[in-house]
């Protein structure tokens, strides 16, 4: 296998482990404004994905790294092309680490909400335009023979890629209230399940959709495989769920997402962006990469530090795996509405 290939296939792991870790984040984060009776239940959720949260955003910023080192013409191209969409989720995420942060740094009531609508903003946007941004890579988007972007970001606005944000805001909100259910107990815990269900279904149809224009699109054996794997297994997860079987739930809608991540790069390769204007001016893993004494350095550092950083945060994972309640929330968390 060419080294061009090797690092296409780990960027898009790196992509499969943003989006699975992250995506239970954003979940999280938009129940916080409707799961939640009180102040304790609103803890308890973020309490949930408080040791982690950082350490899942470090795949994003690895996937970026690797991108730029790679495949540099790629990263020029998606950069300047999804510039604006690009921003907003930075801002978003932003506003979303210091609401995070900062919450728990005032006692009064009114802070502490406008730190939720800061949560709330910043997981629905990335949640919606990373759905966005992954459909365009697929669909293509206008890029001219100098392998230059020439379009606007009303051409990121079609139905396709509208309907893929609809995607990943929905399974992302399932990932997380599944998420919820496998680290809770009590009430908020069954809250959570029936929410999972509910939206569960939503998420469903609007999955199978995505899945089968983007299998019908591309043609290829290896898509519509992937696609099935992504549909049957979020289906099993919300089986699962309806179960109570929290663990094989949130393995089902993990690797659904994963699956749907396998199938988009697959209907991408060999091309990292498709020219809408001319095939031949698409961006292809050979006439975009790196040279290969620059993908070879990359390739033994990967493989020396990967395994280090995995460990890392599976042990991380694996300290914080007990599950928590609102009996766990001290009182005096109860502050004064001013």
């Amino acid at each position: 296998m060419e080294l061009t290939t090797v690092w296409f296939v780990l960027i898009a792991v790196l992509w499969i482990g943003y989006l699975v870790l992250e995506g239970f984040d954003f979940g999280v984060g938009m129940l916080t404004a409707v799961l939640a009776r009180d102040e304790k239940e609103r803890r308890v959720l973020l309490n949930t994905i408080g040791p982690v949260w950082d350490g899942n955003e470090v795949w994003l910023i690895v996937a970026g790294g690797a991108t730029f080192a790679a495949f540099p013409e790629w990263y020029a191209t998606l950069f300047s092309g999804f510039y604006l969409p690009l921003f907003v989720i930075l801002v978003a995420l932003i506003l979303r680490i210091v609401a995070l942060e900062y919450r728990s740094k005032r006692p009064a009531m009114v802070w502490k909400r406008r730190c939720d609508v800061g949560i709330l903003i910043g997981s629905v946007v990335p949640a919606v335009l990373w759905g966005v941004a992954l459909a365009n890579l697929v669909r293509g988007v206008p890029i001219d023979g100098d392998k230059e972007f020439v379009g606007s970001v009303v051409d990121l606005l079609n139905p396709y890629a509208l309907l893929g944000g609809l995607v990943t805001l929905t399974v992302f909100l399932v990932h997380g209230a599944v998420f919820v259910g496998l680290k809770t107990v009590g009430d908020i815990r069954e809250r959570a399940r029936v929410l999972a269900l509910r939206v569960g279904g939503v998420a469903a149809v609007l999955a199978t959709v995505f899945v089968g224009w983007t299998a019908g699109r591309d043609g290829d054996a290896a898509v519509w495989v992937a696609g099935a794997v992504a549909v049957a297994c979020f289906t099993a997860g919300l089986a699962a769920a309806s179960a109570r079987r929290e663990g094989w739930a949130f393995v089902g809608t993990a690797l659904s997402i994963a699956a749907v991540v396998v199938m988009l790069f697959t209907a991408l390769f060999p091309d990292v962006m498709v020219s809408s204007l001319d095939p031949a001016w698409s961006l292809t893993t050979t006439n975009a990469a790196s040279t290969p004494y620059t993908l070879t350095i990359m390739t033994w550092v990967a493989a020396a530090f990967t395994p280090l950083v995995v460990g890392y945060q599976a042990w991380s994972y694996w300290v914080f795996r007990r599950r928590i309640g609102t009996h766990h929330i001290p009182d005096d968390v109860l502050a004064p509405t001013s």
